[in-house]
């Protein structure tokens, strides 16, 4: 994104590893911000011509202004929104969301689709047989905050792109960032890695799969559209946790 001329803010403890990118010096500028404050990001975003909405929490925090994180969630994006609007210099937001906004279930309950797109959406008080509050915590704050910013389409162009089932890919990091050890967890034997991998099957059926490269340009590719809106998903491809293990076995004995 340096090499195409955006500017990027953010939090400098958790990307202060770009400083050491071509361009940092000029192009990289770095704010204080806190989801749970979420006027924080007002400042960051005056300016800016398009917005990247990333961040959710994965945690709640207790004794908070919020019941949830759903709550802390939603208040950040219409926060957002609402900035992006007020600035008078945005005219797109973009956020990046997730296939468990996509549960494939009919409109009537009655069964489930044959594919996973657009279309899906994952119902409010979805009974589902969650291994851990923290996924059920995800996916309703997940799905509640893609319906929320949506809503604001119109009012500047909104663009949601859900990246995650499972990216992978090289990294410029100097460890293995979460996804990785999902992905490689059934070499590892790390359970709690290997119950996310094997949460995201249950819960779609399969496993969507996308290169991070291929989710950093298609947020690229959306920030230079001159007209784009809606959602739009990005997986490149779907396999199964025996697809994955075959696939380890045949090529790595």
């Amino acid at each position: 994104m340096f090499g195409n001329c955006y500017p990027i803010a953010g939090d400098a403890s958790k990307v202060r590893f770009l400083k050491s990118l071509p361009y940092a010096d000029t192009r990289l500028v770095l704010f204080q911000a806190e989801i749970y404050n979420p006027d924080d990001f007002d400042h960051a975003i005056k300016g800016c011509e398009t917005v990247l909405h990333l961040v959710t929490p994965k945690r709640h925090i207790q004794n908070s202004q919020f019941k949830n994180i759903t709550d802390a969630a939603l208040a950040a994006v219409k926060s957002t929104a609402t900035s992006c609007i007020q600035s008078g210099t945005v005219k797109r937001l973009i956020y990046t969301s997730s296939l468990s906004a996509a549960y494939p279930v009919k409109i009537d309950g009655s069964g489930f689709k044959d594919f996973v797109d657009e279309t899906c959406w994952t119902p409010p008080n979805l009974s589902f047989p969650f291994p851990d509050d923290i996924y059920k915590d995800h996916v309703n704050s997940k799905t509640s905050v893609e319906k929320e910013i949506l809503s604001y389409d119109g009012k500047l162009d909104v663009v949601t792109l859900t990246c995650c089932g499972l990216p992978g890919g090289e990294t410029i990091l100097n460890h293995a960032p979460g996804n990785m050890w999902v992905c490689i967890s059934q070499l590892t034997d790390w359970k709690e890695a290997y119950n996310a991998l094997k949460f995201v099957e249950d819960f779609l059926g399969i496993i969507p799969v996308v290169h991070v490269d291929d989710a950093c340009e298609a947020h690229i590719f959306c920030m230079g559209n001159p007209s784009i809106s809606g959602r739009f998903f990005c997986p490149s491809g779907y396999v199964s946790t025996a697809d994955i293990s075959n696939y380890f076995q045949k090529n790595y004995p």
